[in-house]
């Protein structure tokens, strides 16, 4: 009789397949034996179908599957449901050829075919079962059609709505909607039981309502199905009387729960009471175990995955105001049965005890039961065989006694079977290896050399090498039980022939092997771990070392993340390989990962590893969300996307408004890298947005997605406004300016300003005007004299802070008073140093800029007629009573005065003041020419210097001779003391050679600058110029030309100049209200040096001898001294400014007699 068992619980079978295992020990005759001798061998299940088989309605076909091997091979055959059963014979079934699996069609009514299976795989050596297949044709589920009466009840009452879902196979998932596939909204009050119930802890007006429908989803089976509609009728009531807690679900006040381990608890506790319970979970003398999770607002407890330490005893606790409800829950973990002792295939000699055990542990403890090819041993006795608990042992086994031995071990949560093939036979040693297997060792790395033998009863192996009777040993060397030597570190001495020997009882067999022993492969000088940028390109490289032998077979291959790059153009045609270099063009961040290059011959193999770091702006943060919105502020938090390896330091927080610059982001608060959260101070009455940017080194990433908009209420201003600024361009007016408010710090609407003035030196009370521009004037003010301003913002709102007092001046006006006891102190030929007493500050009527020094040359020392040149000036600003003039010329006379300035323009100019300046060195020679030469002799011509700097003395000549030579001859000096000398001869020289001329001129201070030329000796003395007299040289005819024009150029100049007369006095008075804005006032010692020649100061007059544009007079502001001179805000003149001849002539008039004789 065959014994089948089934497991009684259904649903649990259903939903922890993994309960029922199934192992097979066989001992496997190898294929090269069976070739030799014909050995029988016991059946094997090699492959058979899960349980439980479900027959799914989408389907084609349902295949029972039983596969098996052995020597002869094995018949088959089915049980069901403990009743023989033949595929072969319903011809609604498939069955394949030498197999025992069959197939069950889906076409017609399944419902027969439902049961339990079970496969016997037999030949003549025994027989190998399977374990049993449970198959379930699943009903379509339904709810019963039945007529639902309304639910009345009154408010504040509990009630529940019944599910009932049902059966069909799991998982089961059940959803409460409404007709319109709308959930129904659940919170501490309304809520769904495990069992698919929707539990009300009391009644309120709106839960009124004819659609309450339940859906059953069995997701297995693709099936939904929906039960009636459900009415419920809430009752109002004029007052809800509270009412202490009572629990719905579960029943009673305690029960008890058995699971396996590894499944998962949920336990649920739903009150009903007013007002709405609230739920707690305790374990009676522990703490909640940490994987405990709360669902359904606390009313669910789930245990994941539960092992023994979470059994004991639990409480969930339900209460109110009023009073609390408690039910208690016992749990006990019980496991399926597991191996201890799995019981396994043996190969024994005949005439051997052979000892086969089987032991399983679980809860409750299983029942083992035996078999012996597939029949209980009570049904195939041996005298020979005896059973002591959970060991069989066969005494003195015979070959007979080969068979397959069945152990199962069952308890409710499932059951474990395992085949244990028993062979009992002698067999004398097969050696399975090759004869005259070649092997290959690393040198200081281990090889295996292989003897595999089959034998009964065991045998024994020996290894010897080079003919050598001795067997190998020693601590390198190790037979390992399957026959197989191993030699650890091997080392070049190891190369030979080695033969292997294995013996037993029955007789023995040899074979032999080569080994020889090769250098090892290293990597050398592997890639350190790089860091790229993206959409560059990454070089790694690798060389290598190996065994020359292995130079055709030596491979050198990349790998990513332990995949083998195929560097092919198809594959990946960014990746380049050669002699060693792994080069990635455009690197992208697919690339990232870890990069190994691997040296490999037939035997061994090294490899290094290099970590290629991707460098990227960081992604995008995501999940931006706003909370705790407040009048002045919100709560931004958002996830930090991938840094690609750059840390962020800081993230960006911009806003964007609708109001004023729609869609134009702006910077708003910058926090730390390692913050994921910030709350910006906001403006009120502002629609704003918010999107968050992270910077990295590599620089900044993309901003996230905006949030939606937030717009605090309107507020009073947060501020006042800033840089406020006053200025007087008119002696009798004060100008306020001021930074206006933003649009955004308005905080509402309504925004206007109050202005608030007072004198700061007398006592008087504020001036209040409210103006909405940013700018406000004050009349009638005295000149330059201090007052407080204070400038407060105001909205519909309200008024902002406390604003700061500034205290500025009323308008400037000219300085009233020139500097006194001007002095010059000429420090060399070119720098003076002037100095002068301080304008007191009540003649300065303003700010004091500084004071300004003007200064023309008159004449040189050396010319007797004086002529007004071009005016200097230079500016000292602060506070100061000295300054240093540069860029004087030598030997000259000039005139100088000094005046002050403030904000409003120039004052008067001081008494203007002659000093000289000493003698200098004379300026370079415009013309050194050689004009003839001779075979002994240069002739010399040149012209005096335009700058003498003093009286002339004479000329410094010198020469040398300068034949290509890399030595000069001796430096030859002529000393020419008349100064009216501008010819000479050089005599003595020596002919056909070069010389190297220098000319300079020289005062009594000194020699100036050097002329240089060159010259060339002759051969013959016959030359008597380079081209004949110098009269006929043209460059002497056009100088002389030059000089006629110039002369006739200076004397129609001075013609001119006494007609119109008086200018020098003009001139000097001119310069009394020079333009302020045209100096600066940043250097403290020469500050800016301003030189006619290159930049004409505005309103100074040109000179005569420079050119005059059509239109255009020698006027300056000093011609309207007398009159009411008006300024631009920088200073500029913009008084009247008419072409009359007649206000010019008289202006004219009268400087020229105010000028000094």
């Amino acid at each position: 009789m065959r014994l089948q068992q089934r497991s009684p619980r259904l649903v649990a079978a259903l939903s922890l397949m993994t309960c029922v295992f199934y192992a097979t020990t066989a001992v496997d005759i190898p294929l090269e034996v069976l070739a030799h001798i014909n050995i029988e061998q016991l059946p094997t299940i090699t492959a058979q179908s899960p349980s439980p088989l479900i027959a799914f309605p989408f389907d084609e076909s349902f295949p029972v599957t039983c596969e098996a091997k052995g020597n002869p091979e094995p018949e088959f055959t089915w049980m069901k449901n403990g009743q023989e059963f033949d595929p072969s014979l319903d011809p609604r079934l498939m069955k394949e050829e030498n197999s025992g699996t069959f197939v069950i069609p889906n076409n017609g009514n399944l419902t027969e075919y439902q049961g339990n299976y079970r496969c016997y795989a037999s030949n003549r050596m025994g027989t190998a079962i399977s374990k049993e297949i449970e198959f379930i044709v699943p009903n379509v589920p339904k709810f019963p059609k039945e007529t639902l009466e309304p639910v009345m009840v009154e408010e504040g009452q509990a009630f529940v709505l019944h599910c009932d879902p049902p059966k069909g196979i799991p998982p089961l998932q059940i959803y409460w909607m409404t007709i319109n596939l709308q959930h129904i909204e659940q919170d501490e009050r309304v809520s769904m039981g495990l069992n698919g119930d929707l539990y009300f802890s009391h009644a309120v007006e709106k839960d009124s309502r004819r659609d309450y429908c339940c859906f059953a989803a069995f997701s297995k089976i693709r099936t939904i199905v929906q039960k009636n509609a459900m009415s419920v009728i809430v009752r109002t009531t004029n007052a809800i009387l509270d009412r202490r807690p009572s629990l719905l679900t579960p029943s009673g006040v305690r029960s008890e729960t058995h699971l396996v381990k590894g499944e998962d608890l949920q336990w649920e506790c739903i009150a009903e009471g007013f007002p709405t319970p609230g739920v707690e979970w305790v374990k009676l003398g522990h703490q909640l175990p940490d994987k405990v999770k709360l669902e359904n607002h606390g009313k669910r407890l789930i245990v994941p995955r539960v092992d023994r330490e979470d059994g004991g005893k639990y409480m969930c606790k339900a209460k109110n105001a009023q009073g609390e409800a408690v039910h208690y829950f016992t749990l006990t973990v019980e496991e399926p049965p597991e191996w201890v002792v799995e019981p396994e295939g043996q190969l024994s000699m005949i005439g051997s005890d052979v000892l086969i055990k089987c032991s399983a542990s679980g809860a409750p403890q299983p029942r083992i039961t035996w078999r012996v090819n597939g029949e209980p041993l009570t049904g195939a006795p041996s005298a020979n065989r005896k059973v002591f608990d959970d060991t069989i042992v066969l005494h003195n086994a015979k070959a007979s006694d080969s068979a397959v031995y069945q152990c199962e071990a069952s308890n409710k949560h499932g059951t474990l079977l395992s085949n244990a093939n028993i062979m009992i036979m002698n067999l004398r040693p097969m050696i399975l290896t090759k004869e005259g297997e070649d092997y290959s060792a690393v040198e200081g790395k281990g090889v295996m050399m292989h003897c595999s033998v089959f034998s009964s009863p065991p045998f024994t192996v020996t290894w010897s090498k080079d003919d050598s009777p001795e067997s190998v040993e020693g601590p390198r060397f190790a037979v390992h039980d399957n026959g197989s030597l191993e030699i650890y570190g091997a080392e070049k001495e190891d190369a030979g022939q080695y033969t292997c020997l294995a013996k037993n009882t029955e007789g023995s067999s040899a074979v032999n092997a080569g080994l020889d022993v090769k250098d090892p492969t290293r990597v050398e000088a592997a890639q350190e771990d790089l860091q790229v940028l993206i959409g560059a390109t990454a070089q790694l490289s690798c060389f290598a070392e190996y065994d020359k032998s292995f130079s055709d077979d030596f491979e050198l291959l990349w790998e990513k993340d332990g995949m083998t790059i195929g560097l092919n153009h198809t594959e990946n045609p960014r990746y380049f390989a050669e002699e060693g270099i792994l080069q990635i063009v455009n690197v992208s961040h697919g690339d990232q990962g870890a990069f190994t290059c691997v040296a490999r011959t037939p035997v061994d193999r090294d490899s290094a590893s290099t970590l290629l770091m991707v460098l990227d702006v960081p992604d995008a943060p995501e999940s931006l969300v706003l909370s705790e919105h407040k009048s002045k502020s919100v709560k931004l938090k958002w996830i930090p996307g991938d840094d690609h390896n750059s840390s962020v330091s800081e993230f960006i927080i911009e806003y964007e408004e609708s109001q004023w610059e729609p869609g134009n982001w702006k910077e708003l608060l910058r926090v730390p890298g390692n913050h994921n959260q910030a709350v910006p101070k906001l403006h009120g009455h502002v629609d704003y947005r918010f999107r968050v940017s992270a910077l990295n080194a590599v620089g900044r990433g993309r901003p996230s997605a905006p949030t939606e908009r937030y717009k605090p209420p309107p507020a009073a201003p947060d501020k006042n406004p800033e840089n406020i600024k006053i200025e007087g361009q008119l002696p009798h007016e004060m100008d306020i300016n001021w930074e206006p408010l933003l649009p955004i710090e308005h905080n509402g609407p309504g925004l206007e300003y109050k202005v608030s003035y007072r004198r700061q030196d007398v006592e008087e009370d504020w001036k209040e005007h409210m103006v909405k521009r940013h700018s406000f004037v004050v009349k009638n003010t005295p000149t330059f004299v201090p007052y407080e301003i204070k400038i407060q913002a105001r909205n519909h709102q309200g008024w902002g802070p406390e604003p700061r007092i500034v205290t500025g001046y009323s308008g400037e006006d000219f300085p009233s008073a020139a500097p006194d006891d001007v002095t010059v102190k000429v420090l060399n030929s070119s720098v003076a140093e002037v100095s002068w007493t301080r304008v007191h500050k009540d003649k300065l009527h303003g700010h004091l800029g500084g004071y300004r020094v003007n200064w023309w040359r008159l004449r040189s020392l050396a010319e007797s007629k004086k002529s007004h040149g071009e005016k200097h000036t230079l500016a000292f600003p602060g506070d100061r009573a000295h300054g240093t003039v540069p860029g004087l010329r030598p030997f000259s006379e000039y005139s100088l005065m000094v005046m002050t300035f403030n904000g409003r323009g120039n004052g008067p100019g001081s008494h203007p003041l002659i000093f000289k300046t000493p003698e200098g060195v004379p300026g370079k020679n415009p013309v050194f020419r050689v004009t003839g030469v001779q075979k002994h002799s240069i002739f010399l011509l040149w012209a005096a210097p335009s700058e003498p700097n003093g009286i002339l003395t004479g000329y410094l000549l010198q020469y040398q001779l300068i034949n290509d030579t890399e030595e000069a001859g001796a430096l030859q000096t002529v000393d020419i003391s008349n100064p009216d000398t501008t010819t000479w001869v050089l005599r003595d020289l020596e002919p056909l050679s070069k010389y190297k001329l220098y000319l300079r001129s020289c005062t009594a201070v000194g020699c100036g600058p050097v002329s240089s030329e060159e010259g060339t000796t002759t051969l013959e003395t016959s030359v008597a110029s380079i081209h004949g007299g110098i009269s006929t040289r043209g460059w002497f005819i056009g100088l002389m030309c030059s000089v006629a024009l110039l002369t006739l150029i200076v004397l129609i100049a001075c013609f001119v100049n006494r007609n119109k007369g008086g200018k020098y006095s003009v001139k000097e008075k001119e310069d009394l209200h020079p333009d302020v804005e045209s100096q600066g006032m940043n250097d403290d010692t020469f500050c800016e040096y301003s030189d006619n020649d290159e930049k004409p100061l505005k309103g100074s007059q040109r000179s005569l001898s420079r050119e005059i544009k059509a239109g255009d007079s020698g006027d300056s502001l000093v011609d309207y001294g007398d009159e009411e001179v008006q300024f631009n805000e920088d200073g500029s003149f913009i008084g009247e400014y008419a072409g009359r001849k007649e206000k010019r002539a008289s202006a004219e008039v009268k400087a020229g007699v105010q000028a000094p004789a």
